[in-house]
């Protein structure tokens, strides 16, 4: 008999809620069974207090049971990684992976440039992949990934084929880069923290992976973010659906 799961999501920000104009601190998510629901619960909290972007004073938490037969199960994406020495060469080799995943020269300049100047984007901007088009509309809030987690048995499985890649950080973002590449419409994705201790971003899709870049910006710097581009035929609010509402566990 399968366990009951939970997803537990965290938000956080300094200045009062993101919808009062507070400045985003952190975010995490997870999907776990009951009997972690309080280590998880204290591990985000944890993680809100004690963040490089400042000093959250407001944290906002939430734990909901999935349905069993809401949970989609996938395989997480394979894993690359493309070692360079500067932001310039690893901008360069993102964009020419977002050339071959389908994205065109001007929707991937305007997605770096979103990325490259914004400190407060909560979620992430949806973009035509070929007209660079933004068709979300949602300003600093964006859209959100979330319900989503690894189970047990797949996280020991990757992390014993992926030892060297195997924190929290990594297989976190692999967890939403395999959700949003399996979201109808996707062509791309690409992202880099706005975490300023942490330079290494990545770009993926379904067909060929989570592919990451080991400098997309300088230490320090806070910008940055998640962009999603999109078909020309995408229909926007099931696509939205599907990354805010569907459940998703990785084996």
């Amino acid at each position: 008999m399968r366990e009951e799961m939970y997803s537990v999501r965290m938000r956080a920000a300094e200045g009062g809620p993101h919808e009062q104009g507070g400045f985003h601190i952190s975010g995490g998510e997870t999907l776990v069974p009951k009997a972690l629901l309080e280590e998880t619960a204290r591990t985000l909290i944890q993680k809100a207090l004690k963040h490089s972007r400042g000093d959250a004073d407001f944290i906002q938490l939430t734990i909901e049971k999935v349905a069993e037969e809401e949970l989609l199960r996938l395989a997480p994406l394979a894993v690359s990684t493309v070692a360079v020495k500067s932001v310039e060469e690893g901008r360069l080799q993102a964009g020419e992976y977002l050339q071959r995943f389908g994205v065109s020269e001007k929707a991937i300049a305007i997605g770096m440039n979103l990325l490259q100047s914004s400190s407060n984007l909560r979620g992430a901007v949806v973009l035509n992949a070929r007209s660079g088009e933004r068709l979300d509309h949602r300003g600093m809030r964006g859209v959100r990934a979330t319900r989503m987690g690894w189970s047990r048995e797949g996280y020991v499985r990757w992390s014993a084929m992926y030892p060297e890649l195997a924190s929290p950080r990594i297989a976190e973002a692999l967890v939403l880069a395999t959700k949003v590449a399996h979201a109808p419409f996707l062509v791309a994705e690409l992202c880099w923290s706005d975490d300023p201790e942490y330079v290494t971003g990545y770009v993926s899709n379904r067909e060929k992976g989570y592919v990451r870049i080991t400098h997309l910006k300088e230490k320090g710097d806070m910008n940055g973010g998640r962009i999603f581009f999109v078909s020309d035929d995408s229909e926007l609010e099931s696509f939205i659906a599907y990354l805010e509402q569907k459940s998703v566990l990785l084996l």
